[in-house]
């Protein structure tokens, strides 16, 4: 990408774990995604494990913006009666961003096969933050943030931010 693309900007994150069995201490998938996004020189100052339900998302998503400018929400993303995290989400978002899903979904397919069609991962931005929607199991945060996210948060808030 073109260096004019990126601006100087601080990247604070935050990382949100939608699930009614985990605990943070439990999480292992919240703490993949906290250990890659520190790796890769990137603040987390928001870390939280809330139930699958839409206020709960939207006010821990609102709280967590307060403050972070990078929100990566796991679990609650597919088709269960339970799983309520992108209509939680959706709203909230001003503009979305349907390449991340669509990659997302190729990435997956390549290592999990035609289930990938099951996920709904999403991302969008709100008052120049980036909002990421992602499936919680370890692998899938794993390639999410990996491959999709740390490469292109920077960019993404740049544009975000102009």
């Amino acid at each position: 990408m073109k260096p004019e693309h990126l601006s100087e900007l601080a990247i604070s994150c935050a990382v949100i774990t939608v699930s009614t069995s985990r605990t943070k201490e439990t999480d292992t998938s919240g703490k993949t995604i906290q250990e890659i996004l520190t790796q890769a020189h990137l603040e987390v100052r928001h870390y939280a494990v809330i139930p699958d339900d839409i206020g709960a998302i939207r006010f821990e998503v609102l709280l967590a913006a307060k403050t972070c400018n990078c929100i990566i929400v796991n679990g609650g993303t597919g088709l269960t009666h339970d799983d309520c995290t992108i209509e939680a989400v959706s709203p909230l978002l001003e503009k979305k961003i349907d390449g991340f899903g669509e990659l997302f979904r190729l990435k997956s397919f390549e290592e999990i096969g035609t289930s990938t069609m099951l996920s709904r991962a999403i991302a969008g931005t709100m008052k120049g933050n980036v909002i990421f929607c992602i499936p919680g199991s370890t692998p899938a945060v794993t390639l999410a943030a990996k491959t999709l996210i740390v490469p292109e948060i920077r960019h993404i808030l740049s544009h975000a931010n102009k």
